[in-house]
């Protein structure tokens, strides 16, 4: 099958380089970085530069780029996808790109599916790509109900073979609130968190809780601005509970009011330790 991948960052780098481990497909890279796609030949991430005017000839295109410039490639090649292909990205939000693509490529007999690698890292580029960043990881689907299931079937197939541990399958609007949650609102958090006076006094101070509220508040703010706007309204919902709940602790402090203080702090262990049985976690 050939499989044309547009962006070489992070994602798109590492979906080739898992391609080429795994299966025998030929891929063709589109980049506007020509050291990314240099990078890429090289190492046989790719098979051949391809640009846009040849994109008819892939069965598979993955888009891999930040969302509003995936929305646009999308329907600047729409009339050069072939008919009866699939088209794929890989954003961090949903409905904003599902909405946008979908009729735009329904109307052409070409099939678009709207899809989230759960796996990253708190760098970017082509150079920190791996062919095993997928392993274990969840790769999430979000159909619509007009997608056939033959081509749910196939980028399931791609999935597995990519290494990822298991598909979910989502509508665009579940993926979008969860992932506020779940990814979003802690790359926010993280990144509020360090900008406390007290960070560059803490040399000598800080162990593995500091290490993992500030892993990703090394960020690309490029990318996650865009991904925080394109699902503002699930994301300013878990911000807005973040304040309340911190409201909270703040005002038992402020009044010395331990027994609030300790049901609070219960609570939230409570919660941890149900959501550990619940996704089936070893308690530590």
């Amino acid at each position: 099958m050939n499989i044309a991948v547009i962006g070489l960052g992070l994602i798109g780098g590492s979906i080739c380089k898992a391609l080429k481990a795994n299966t025998f497909h030929h891929i063709m890279g589109i980049d506007t970085n020509k050291e990314a796609i240099r990078k890429a030949l090289e190492c046989g991430a790719i098979d051949e530069e391809i640009d846009e005017s040849r994109l008819g000839e892939a069965n598979l295109t993955i888009v891999a780029l930040y969302p509003i410039p995936t929305v646009e490639v999308i329907k600047k090649n729409a009339d050069r996808f072939r008919k009866g292909s699939i088209v794929i990205d890989v954003c961090g939000v949903k409905s904003y790109i599902v909405n946008a693509c979908t009729p735009v490529l329904d109307e052409r007999g070409v099939i678009f599916i709207g899809t989230h690698p759960m796996a990253g890292t708190e760098n970017s580029g082509f150079d920190y790509a791996t062919a095993d960043l997928f392993a274990k990881a969840s790769y999430i689907l979000t159909p619509t109900e007009t997608t056939p299931q033959i081509a749910i079937d196939l980028v399931s197939t791609l999935g597995a073979c990519m290494g990822f541990g298991q598909v979910v399958i989502a509508t665009p609007e579940q993926h979008d609130a969860n992932i506020a949650y779940t990814s979003q609102l802690a790359h926010v958090v993280s990144n509020a968190y360090v900008k406390s006076p007290a960070l560059f006094r803490a040399d000598g101070f800080s162990a593995g809780s500091f290490l993992d509220l500030t892993r990703v508040a090394k960020l690309n703010e490029e990318m996650w601005s865009s991904l925080f706007l394109c699902n503002k309204e699930a994301l300013l919902k878990e911000i807005n509970n973040i304040i309340a709940s911190l409201g909270e602790y703040r005002d038992a402090m402020e009044n010395d009011d331990i027994d609030t203080l300790r049901d609070i702090l219960r609570i939230g262990r409570e919660r941890k330790e149900k959501s550990m049985e619940f996704y089936g976690q070893e308690k530590k």
